[in-house]
Order: C-alpha cells, then structure tokens, then sequence
C-alpha cells in the first residue's frame, strides 16, 4: 500500500493516519515488525478510531518507528493474536432496546439474536478509563447517537452507537443507545491492568437470563 500520512505531535510523537477498522490491526502489525513499547526507543504505540499514535524517547528513535509503520500492509483477515475469548453476559434490559428495535424493523428478540451472534474486537479505548470501543456490531444496527445524550449512564451499561459497541465501565454521561447490562468488572484499580478489556481483545457476547 502507499505510504500513510503522518501528523506531528512535538518532537518525539506523531499520529499515523489510516483508515476505518484499520488501526487495531496496524498496531499489532508494528508490534510485530519490533515496533513496541520498550525497544528502540519506541514509549507508546496506541491505536484509536482512524490513527495509531507512535511516541518515542526522541526524534531518532521516532524517525525509525515511523520508517517502519508508515508503510506496513494490514491484512483485513488477520486479527487479534490468539488468546482467550472474554465472555460479557448481558442482561438485555435497557432503555432503548425496545426503540431501536422498531428504528431497525426488528422485534427485540431479533436485535438481541444478533448481537449475541457477532464477533467483537477492541479496536481501541477512550472516553473514560476502560471504556473499550467494540468492533463487529452487525451493520443493521449502526445507529448513531441519541440525538439528546444522557446526563448520567450507570456503570455496566451495554450499549452501541456509531457502529461500536461497549460496556461503560463507570456513571458517567453519555449518548449511546442502551441494550442491556452486565455485572463484568470492566475497570477496577484493584487489578493489574485495571482494564478488562484492550486494544487487540476478542469479545464475545452472551445472554443473562438471571
């Protein structure tokens, strides 16, 4: 592929600039290729929605990362290195489940059939602290965001928007569209890391019945 444009952050950091579900896929490809926190100067390596930031101890260490990153290919069918699965039971009880259902021209029991059907990978985490932006919601149900977002969401809240899904890890406001919730500690400073989920993770949504 061409080379990808670069934007400067100071000095010693710079985002790299790609596309749409790309990102995830970019930073685990770099980390093969030796371009890791921890070695040749490489600090950061963090993917988000359209960029993977590359910070470094300098501008030396930078140039040579970018080197690397700038023009690696991403295969759209490899994902995430194999490790265990992280189950999330959901208890679909959430305000909006019913009206996205009919925004969608499903029964409820169809939206929930197809969320519990998908296959999720953290593309990347932002917002808040363990907030982990879930990649592989079904297309029939990108929805965006409410139009008037909520002053507070209550942590465990399940829920999709701008084609993602996520698990909001503490109260906090938000305007996605609420599907269910679930007791699955996704932040807690007593762990190590503290987030359940990161970048990379495979995710896989269960029915809670309880």
């Amino acid at each position: 592929m061409s080379t990808r444009p670069v934007r400067a952050l100071g000095p010693a950091a710079a985002l790299v600039e790609c596309g749409p579900g790309e990102p995830g896929r970019l930073a685990r490809a770099a980390d093969r290729h030796g371009v890791r926190p921890g070695e040749s100067g490489v600090v950061e390596v963090i993917p988000a929605a359209t960029t993977v930031l590359v910070a470094c101890t300098d501008a030396a260490a930078l140039s040579d990362a970018l080197a690397v990153v700038r023009g690696l290919p991403v295969d759209p069918d490899v994902g995430p290195e194999e490790e265990a699965t992280i189950e999330i039971a959901v208890r679909f009880d959430g305000h909006d489940l019913a009206a996205v259902a009919d925004r969608v021209d499903r029964s409820v029991d169809e939206v929930v059939a197809t969320v519990v059907a998908g296959r999720y990978e953290v593309a990347f985490c932002g917002f808040a602290p363990g907030f982990a932006y879930l990649s592989g919601l079904d297309p029939l149900l990108h929805l965006p965001r409410r139009d008037t977002p909520r002053t507070r969401i209550p942590a465990g809240a399940f829920s999709i928007a701008a084609g993602y899904a996520a698990v909001y890890p503490s109260a906090s406001p938000g305007g996605w569209h609420l599907l269910g919730s679930t007791d699955a500690p996704v932040w807690s400073v007593e762990r190590d890391p503290p987030a359940l989920l990161r970048p990379g993770t495979t995710v896989r949504i269960t029915r809670d019945d309880r």
